[in-house]
């Protein structure tokens, strides 16, 4: 296999093209979580299941926005070093969260609405901080797991020519699909109840198709900024690709599709705004006419009376 691929006619005017996007999501990204953080640490006035795991995606996405300019550095090495180890590496673990903690928040909003009863001794502020705390542990996990086939496999950083093998490959494409199997069938369960939730007054019916919609919107952001990325990277591993060309094929696919997730750091941040009125309040109003009578974060129990 030739590992002196020459770059492609048109990587010039993609790479300036990925620099400015990518300046434009940092500033725009900060700034939306680092308002999302500042509401839900400082403005809030208790802390709820869908609050920890806001503030935990939050944090999650404002690291990876963070790490950005640092992983666009080490996207000139062809192979691995200690720059590109750590960068992406911070860079994936954030990712691969994110994608997560967004899984766990359909699965807290699905036993809410599902099992209501049972919701009462499974969901608690501190339970969800363990859910976190876990994810973090298992995903911080199987990048080392990761890091070290990479090693062996010749290539962990995003230009080896080595990398995206099969060992190495499977823990991205188990970190998506599992996640998207998760929170599709949670979304349709949850849209299912609230379908059938009998409306007595007009404002809970307008309520319970906003929560439909905002449900909906959610599950498509998802699916618009990841799975490109990981359909590109089964294909990818499924072919095993040679060839100069084919290489240098897949990997402009990459850098494409993976600045369209880098995009789901921005679009989380919005839909905080939309999706819980407790964040609308208290980003909205002064701290001494808040209302201490808080609303549960969850859309469940702002549209069904859970």
């Amino acid at each position: 296999m030739n590992d002196t691929c020459q770059p492609l006619g048109g990587e010039y005017y993609l790479r300036i093209f990925i620099i400015t996007y990518s300046v434009v999501l940092l500033v725009l990204g900060l700034l939306l979580n680092g308002l999302a953080l500042w509401v839900f640490c400082c403005r809030m006035p208790q802390w709820t299941e869908t609050r920890v795991y806001m503030t935990s995606l939050a944090v999650s996405d404002f690291f990876l926005l963070c790490s950005l300019p640092f992983m666009l550095l080490s996207l000139q090495d062809t192979e691995d070093t200690l720059r590109c180890q750590i960068s992406q590496a911070i860079y994936m673990v954030n990712r691969y969260m994110s994608i997560s903690l967004v899984m766990a928040i359909a699965v807290d909003r699905y036993v809410a609405v599902r099992h209501p009863l049972r919701a009462r001794g499974l969901r608690s502020p501190r339970q969800a901080l363990a859910v976190c705390l876990g994810l973090w542990i298992l995903v911080v996990g199987s990048l080392l797991v990761r890091l070290y086939l990479g090693q062996q496999e010749g290539g962990f950083c995003f230009r080896s020519y080595a990398r995206h093998n099969f060992g190495t490959t499977t823990f991205s494409l188990l970190g998506f699909y599992l996640p998207l199997a998760v929170l599709v069938f949670c979304s349709l369960q949850v849209v299912t109840v609230l379908a059938r939730s009998p409306a007595t007054e007009t404002g809970q019916a307008e309520a319970t198709h906003k929560a439909a919609r905002m449900i909906w919107a959610n599950l498509i952001v998802f699916v618009v900024c990841f799975l490109p990325l990981h359909v590109v990277l089964t294909v990818q591993v499924t072919i095993s690709p040679s060839s100069c060309a084919a290489r240098q094929a897949f990997s402009r696919a990459l850098s494409i599709t993976s600045q369209l997730s880098n995009a789901n750091c921005c679009l989380d941040a919005i839909c905080y705004y939309y999706m819980a009125r407790e964040f609308q309040e208290a980003s909205a109003l002064p701290a001494s006419h808040r209302s201490q009578d808080s609303q549960n974060l969850s859309l469940s129990k702002s549209a069904l009376p859970v």
